[in-house]
């Protein structure tokens, strides 16, 4: 189940492009957008949790045919309403499951939305899911952090991100069962609001698993979409698997 649409609702949809301002900064779509504009090449890109067109609408902007699938109604409300966002193509859906027509040269998650499936069989589905969707000799592209254990002494198990005037987050994780959840206490008017959102962390190894069940292998991964080297230090990571041609 794709937690978008109970999390990713018209509330937190209206005000999302806001509270990830800097996600939308150049500096950070346009390396993105160029390595997956060149894995696209002529052919089409297919994107999974979708959302309000971070990099689907740039990506569209260079010649490259998106279509999207979310489950968040709210989120693709907001694509639609942006300017080009009525002429890219959204199935409304589960992303680990839903299908779109035809085929792509690409397909990506990024912003660490693999972990919105929040069960490990949901994320094997969604590899599943974009090998089927994938042509031969297609790349599947997933952005994701590399779980922050390494800050949690024994007995520990929050790790703040961040602690302002009017904003605390932490994110909480059980490491037996590899759950996780980003939780939010926001004060307005001197009242506080609690919103925690449910995730499922995955190691770089796991996902090649992942990947490898859907008859997928790793191409390329990298710290960033710089391509900088991924090291022991990364804190996450940009992975290619490719579908084999043949």
């Amino acid at each position: 189940m794709d937690s978008r649409d109970g999390y990713f609702g018209e509330r937190v949809a209206a005000a999302y492009d806001a509270s990830a301002g800097e996600w939308f900064a150049p500096d950070v779509v346009d390396p993105a957008v160029a390595v997956l504009a060149e894995l696209a090449g002529r052919g089409r890109a297919l994107e999974l949790g979708i959302g309000t067109g971070r990099i689907a609408l740039p990506l569209a902007a260079r010649g490259v045919p998106v279509h999207g699938i979310d489950l968040s109604r709210a989120m693709v409300d907001r694509l639609r309403a942006k300017p080009g966002g009525d002429a890219i193509g959204v199935t409304i859906g589960d992303f680990a499951t839903a299908r779109a027509e035809g085929s792509f040269s690409v397909a990506y998650l990024v912003f660490n939305t693999i972990m919105n499936l929040t069960t490990q069989d949901a994320q094997v589905d969604c590899f599943r899911n974009v090998a089927e969707h994938l042509e031969p000799g297609g790349h599947f592209v997933v952005e994701v952090m590399v779980p922050d254990l390494r800050r949690l002494p024994p007995g520990q198990d929050a790790v703040p991100f961040q602690v302002g005037p009017t904003r605390w987050a932490c994110d909480l994780y059980d490491v037996a069962t590899q759950s996780m959840s980003s939780n939010y206490v926001e004060f307005t008017e001197g009242r506080g609001e609690y919103r925690t959102i449910p995730f499922r962390y995955v190691w770089p190894a796991e996902l090649d698993l992942m990947a490898r069940l859907a008859g997928l292998r790793l191409s390329e991964r990298w710290d960033d979409w710089g391509r900088a080297p991924f090291t022991s230090e990364s804190r996450a990571h940009v992975s290619v698997w490719e579908k084999p041609v043949g």
